[in-house]
């Protein structure tokens, strides 16, 4: 039957997030690299909300590592698939205070004169759509 397969190809392609989180721990900067490139890709062409429920924190916390040490790409990445976990957040109180830890993590990053132009630009567009699509308070 039909349900049967979308259920298989569901597990798969959350295996295949699964597997980019963990990569998002490697030593390896390149590996990390390409694992921020495959959830940018997942979060552009799906809506994960259920695996989130259970996955957002410990992805987070990734993301954030990746943001904070790393350099140049890696910190471009990992701004852009910030933002697109803000977006699959959906409204409420979570997208909300992962973008209350995530405010002062970007404005580092964009006010430090040594990070690379790229990762500075994909801050500042990170902090633009996350505080628009996240921030409660107008100001």
């Amino acid at each position: 039957s039909g349900g049967a397969g979308e259920q298989g190809q569901q597990e798969e392609a959350e295996d295949r997030l699964k597997e980019h989180m963990d990569h998002l721990l490697d030593k390896n900067t390149k590996t990390r690299q390409v694992a921020l490139q495959g959830l940018r890709l997942a979060f552009s062409s799906r809506t994960w909300s259920e695996f989130l429920l259970e996955w957002h924190l410990t992805l987070t916390d990734s993301l954030e590592n990746c943001l904070r040490k790393g350099k140049g790409e890696e910190q471009a990445l990992s701004s852009t698939v910030l933002t697109l976990l803000c977006l699959q957040m959906g409204s409420g109180p979570q997208r909300e205070d992962l973008f209350h830890s995530l405010k002062p993590l970007l404005i580092g990053v964009l006010t430090d004169s040594s990070a690379s132009p790229c990762a500075r630009q994909s801050c500042a567009t990170a902090l633009g759509m996350c505080c628009y699509i996240a921030a409660a308070d107008l100001e």
